[in-house]
């Protein structure tokens, strides 16, 4: 008897049995290490292959700048990434990376903080035409506070450019971009943080930032 019931592609087939196995290694992660579920978090098994893709290209950057003859360093001697915490712990952050010493002649000063991301053709472009600033605010905010908090763990690290690479996930160009501490915007951060954490010891709710969840920033939110 012919069954004219339609079948899954094996190509959804494949994708789902992936799926299923990431989010379970990712459970049974959390299950050894004793982290408390997030309520409401459900990270699907593509954003998941997302994460991993984006970690991969991270180390390949690594390697890449590393090999070129920068001295990377992304973890600190007794493990762990580099990183800060204030207000008790309220207000905390980790860097992909600190250089302390390059190649001569390219104009970067150390030691200097780094920051990596991935992004898909369109946005890479966009980036490397207006700059991340202009492009990418909330990348620019973050390593702008970035650099303000390390400071107290790595003299130097506000007074000298970042070094933000950005690798196209589409064509594996490289952007490197220079990119000087901002008091004015890290002053602007940690107000609007104090804000939030202030609003929120009194049982303050906020106002929201949009009233629908289809407003364009509010997709970035998972």
């Amino acid at each position: 008897m012919l069954d004219f019931n339609a079948r899954p592609k094996i190509q959804e087939q494949i994708s789902q049995l992936i799926d299923v196995a990431l989010i379970r290694e990712r459970a049974l992660q959390y299950e050894y290490t004793h982290t408390p579920v997030d309520e409401g978090r459900d990270f699907s098994g593509r954003l998941l292959r997302i994460f991993e893709v984006g970690h991969t290209l991270e180390d390949l950057a690594i390697r890449w700048l590393r090999i070129a003859g920068f001295d990377l360093y992304t973890r600190k001697v007794q493990d762990g990434q580099f990183g800060f915490s204030v207000a008790g712990g309220r207000i905390r952050g980790h860097v992909d990376g600190i250089l302390s010493t390059g190649p001569a002649d390219l104009g970067v000063s150390y030691p200097a903080l780094w920051e990596f991301k991935t992004m898909n053709d369109k946005s890479w472009r966009d980036t490397v035409k207006h700059g991340v600033a202009m492009s990418k605010p909330v990348y620019a905010a973050q390593v702008a506070v970035y650099q303000a908090y390390m400071e107290t763990y790595i003299p130097g690290i506000s007074a000298n450019p970042a070094l933000f690479t950005a690798i196209n996930k589409d064509t594996q160009e490289i952007w490197f971009e220079l990119v000087p501490f901002d008091g004015r915007l890290t002053q602007r951060m940690s107000d609007r943080a104090v804000r939030v954490i202030t609003a929120t010891s009194a049982d303050e709710v906020l106002p929201r930032f949009a009233t629908t969840p289809t407003h364009m920033e509010c997709k970035f939110c998972v």
